[in-house]
């Protein structure tokens, strides 16, 4: 039997205008009404955590940051932190501006942000207040000399005008023996965290202190940041748009893409089985 059900967010549980389904919701407060734990195990930030929460219906713990932030959606702090020390951050961002001169930066920290003034996202950065209408910090433009003086929870590395698996497997070989090398999105941008802060390893954590075995957890997404919790969980689940990494990993490999509600109806396979 499954307990505890973990879901990507983007490109999985959220439709790929970011909005969450009226199906959705509902198959969330039924499994809630049943007592299927679930929980999101995203890329995101905290700060891009608040809009979901409202829009689901959710309270209770999400594994942020790719594993490297422990945040409680109810109360809006952070539980656990597993950051890249100063030092780690100036060796890694040394060698790859060295060996690929048009990579930019970028650090997200438990709460904040701050980049290089030539970085550049697909989105917006930040958000100017969070669900309970309090602003946050403005993220800051700072040379990069400037960025590496306190931990970061994800260092992010945006490789101008190369292509993303190749990007990805390139930072990988340069520096993939001291940290971290993933990424989540369509673009050239790679996510670095600490040496083992995975979302499994994040999702290992959750389960062990709801006293919940592997065997006992499903796990759902999309992207090469999912792989290692879905080649950890019990139970393994991509979904029909999935990277080819993703759908490598998972056990089954679901009929519908994000776009069509393949959580919810994931959802209800599980509480009906």
């Amino acid at each position: 039997m499954i307990r505890l059900l973990a879901s990507d967010l983007d490109g999985t549980l959220l439709r790929s205008d970011n909005t969450v389904s009226p199906e959705t919701r509902d198959a969330l407060q039924a499994a809630e009404q049943a007592g299927l734990i679930i929980a999101f195990v995203t890329g995101r930030p905290p700060r891009w955590l608040h809009e979901v929460a409202e829009a689901t219906g959710h309270r209770g713990v999400a594994v942020s940051a790719n594993g490297a932030l422990t945040y409680d959606l109810h109360t809006e702090t952070v539980l656990a932190e597993h950051p890249l020390p100063p030092e780690m951050l100036a060796e890694i961002t040394g060698v790859l501006r060295a060996k690929i001169p048009q990579v930019r930066f970028a650090l997200e920290y438990a709460q904040d942000f701050a980049y290089e003034p030539e970085y550049r996202h697909d989105w917006g950065i930040m958000p100017e207040a969070d669900r309970s209408g309090r602003r946050l910090p403005t993220p800051a433009a700072v040379e990069l000399s400037g960025l590496l003086d306190k931990p970061a929870v994800k260092l992010l590395a945006r490789g101008r005008g190369l292509e993303p698996d190749e990007f990805m497997d390139l930072v990988e070989a340069l520096v993939g023996d001291q940290v971290t090398v993933t990424r989540s999105g369509h673009s050239p941008l790679v996510e670095i965290s600490a040496t083992g802060i995975t979302k499994a390893f994040g999702l290992a954590a959750l389960a062990d202190s709801h006293g919940i075995s592997r065997r006992h957890v499903a796990a759902v997404g999309d992207m090469p940041n999912d792989v290692p919790m879905l080649e950890w969980a019990g139970q393994s689940y991509a979904v029909a748009n999935a990277h080819p990494s993703a759908l490598a990993a998972a056990g089954t490999v679901l009929a519908e893409t994000n776009d069509e509600d393949a959580v919810a109806k994931l959802i209800w396979a599980l509480l009906e089985s």
